[in-house]
């Protein structure tokens, strides 16, 4: 069963086989737990989302069509609980301090961003910056936020994007360069207002 693919899980899923769901749960429940983290900047509501995901999944699963893609689809219920949350709570999300973004280095804006999301940092001080790093991102507009999220942490490709957003290739590529650039602006700005030690 495990060497199944997600569609052929799903499938036996739906007629009836014990354990093709568990198995695909097994599959995705670190990655969209991640993905909620960085949304939401919540370790419980990430938690909640999750389940809340894989049980809209089960109860949908007859309407999934085969002829798409599962991971895109599951993706588009977890983008679609994650702006459910955010919209609940407004703009800006409760800043947790248990979210885990990794460390942030490099010179450029996008590779700041996409040097949040690795592990063992250069700097002294790179526990500080993760926490800076996740502030600003958890600053941005909701759709910015998303699309940032799902290309650079979770490292879709801009097909599977477009169709979890719901919008074209292009639009996808724009947004992506959009997130980086305020993001660059957003870090500079508050770079520059942090009072030396």
């Amino acid at each position: 069963m495990l060497h199944r693919s997600d569609e052929e899980l799903l499938a036996e899923h739906l007629a009836g086989k014990a354990g093709a769901f568990d198995v695909l749960v097994g599959r995705y429940v670190d990655g969209l737990y991640a993905f909620f983290k960085r949304v939401v900047a919540n370790a419980a509501a990430a938690e909640d989302l999750v389940q809340e995901t894989f049980l809209q999944v089960h109860l949908a699963a007859g309407s999934f069509d085969p002829a798409r893609t599962f991971r895109p689809w599951l993706y588009t219920v977890a983008a679609n609980k994650a702006r459910d949350y955010m919209r609940a709570r407004g703009r800006r999300p409760v800043q947790s301090l248990d979210v885990s973004w990794g460390d942030a280095d490099g010179p450029t804006a996008g590779a700041q961003v996409e040097a949040a999301g690795t592990a063992g940092g250069e700097q002294v001080d790179g526990k500080e910056q993760i926490q800076e790093v996740r502030a600003v991102i958890a600053q941005m507009p909701e759709h910015l936020r998303l699309i940032l999220v799902l290309g650079y942490y979770q490292r879709l490709p801009y097909v599977e994007i477009a169709e979890i957003l719901g919008i074209p290739v292009g639009t996808v590529k724009s947004r992506l360069h959009s997130a980086v650039s305020q993001f660059a602006q957003m870090w500079l700005a508050r770079t520059k207002n942090a009072t030396p030690e």
